[in-house]
């Protein structure tokens, strides 16, 4: 497992010609995409696109220095997918531009990696499954957390009944974010702000909400279970084999950090997934878990022990007098550079059997989290009919499964 770990597991994909591709958004994930690229090997980037022209230059300047020649340079995504000779593109915007550049880049026949969560609404990663099988196309979605040892030892011990029947599942991830100026204000003179908001709501700038802080900002990020979570509750999934929930219901608000952030603060979402039933919860302010050593993970709670999963490492709790504690450290050396691998090698080989995040199965970890935060917002019961992907005799909840798109932008 350790050497399938390494990324020097993808050596053999290296050959005389490298894969052109194409890096639309140049942030700062985006690079941490392009750096895991260039581990992997075998690769050129040739475009680059951004609407922050201090972003684009920087990007492709450290591309430059990474493999000698310098990546052309766009501001619209369109005309980067116009370049000829490009073979795949890594989609690393905010969300709310995900859709319309993954189905365009569709369209043109290219092979894509697209950074979760897969769309900003729900409507909007149907329409992206229905590209993707459209074009045929190789596509990866971005669950790196997939690759994790420690999670795929977690998911033996359940199937080889280590800790027993799992008849409930708690996840977490508390945190104190590092907020950012919250002052109406000009955005920076690199930045073109209307261009960055695109099919979103144009809102005042804001330090607070812009590149990377966009994530606590309902109209871009959606916040913190929707960002971060997302991972956690792709893992579950994942370990106990689940689709989507038959129901949620959530209830939080915003708190200690109201006027600083537009999306909860405290939040705890009840999933009703079919084997064992999922609360989530998170704190973005106190000591988060009474034991912080707890403050990002997940608990299996079986008959006979409850297991802690994190993705480096595994607590089991047996269930007798005792309580007896295990510990397993369980780290994995390279999970984006395998992540990122898989796609390249798929790409290379045109073999799909190599990716592990299509796009059917990426739309069900967004989607479960996007609905449990349409609960919140409407403060009902939403319940899921996973078969027809329609929310169940509730119209508020079911308005909110799709965001009318700004300007001239149509939505898919």
């Amino acid at each position: 497992m350790a050497a399938a770990a390494s990324p020097f597991y993808f050596s053999s994909l290296i050959d005389s010609r490298k894969l052109k591709i194409g890096l639309i958004g140049a942030g700062w994930y985006g690079m941490v995409d392009m750096n895991a690229a260039f581990k992997v090997g075998g690769v050129e980037v040739i475009a680059v696109c951004d609407v922050d022209s201090e972003h684009l230059k920087s990007s492709a300047d450290e591309l430059e220095k990474l493999q000698g020649t310098r990546p052309k340079v766009f501001k619209y995504y369109k005309e980067l997918l116009d370049m000829k000779g490009l073979e795949a593109v890594f989609i690393c915007t905010p969300p709310h531009w995900h859709s319309l550049q993954f189905i365009a880049a569709c369209e043109k026949g290219l092979d894509i990696y697209c950074e979760k969560p897969m769309a900003y609404d729900i409507q909007e990663g149907l329409a992206m499954i229905s590209a993707a099988k459209k074009a045929g196309n190789i596509v990866q979605i971005g669950f790196q957390r997939r690759n994790s040892l420690a999670y795929k030892k977690a998911k033996e011990l359940i199937e080889n009944g280590t800790i027993g029947k799992v008849n409930q599942v708690g996840v977490q991830i508390h945190y104190k974010p590092d907020l950012l100026d919250n002052t109406i204000q000009s955005p920076p003179a690199s930045l073109d702000w209307e261009e960055w908001c695109g099919p979103a709501p144009k809102l005042d700038y804001r330090p607070n909400i812009g590149h990377k802080a966009w994530r606590l900002e309902k109209e871009f990020g959606n916040g913190h279970l929707v960002d971060w979570g997302i991972h956690n509750i792709d893992t579950i999934r994942q370990i106990m084999g689940e689709g989507m929930p038959l129901g949620f219901y959530t209830m939080g608000g915003i708190t200690e950090l109201k006027g600083k952030i537009t999306t909860p603060d405290m939040l705890t979402s009840n999933m009703a997934f079919r084997k064992a039933p999922v609360i989530w919860q998170h704190r973005l302010w106190g000591t988060g878990d009474v034991n912080k050593e707890f403050n990002n993970g997940i608990f299996f709670y079986g008959e006979k022990a409850t297991m802690f999963a994190s993705e480096a490492k595994l607590v089991i709790i047996n269930a007798d007098k005792e309580g007896k504690r295990e510990d397993l450290s369980i780290p994995t050396a390279s999970s984006q550079e395998l992540h990122v691998g898989k796609f390249l090698e798929a790409v290379r080989t045109k073999d799909k059997k190599l990716i592990n995040c299509t796009p059917d199965d990426a739309f069900k970890s967004t989607a479960t989290v996007q609905l449990a935060m349409i609960s919140y917002y409407t403060g009902t019961l939403v319940k899921w009919d996973e078969a027809k992907n329609i929310i169940v005799d509730n119209p508020a909840a079911s308005g909110l499964l799709k965001r009318e798109y700004r300007g001239s932008l149509k939505h898919p």
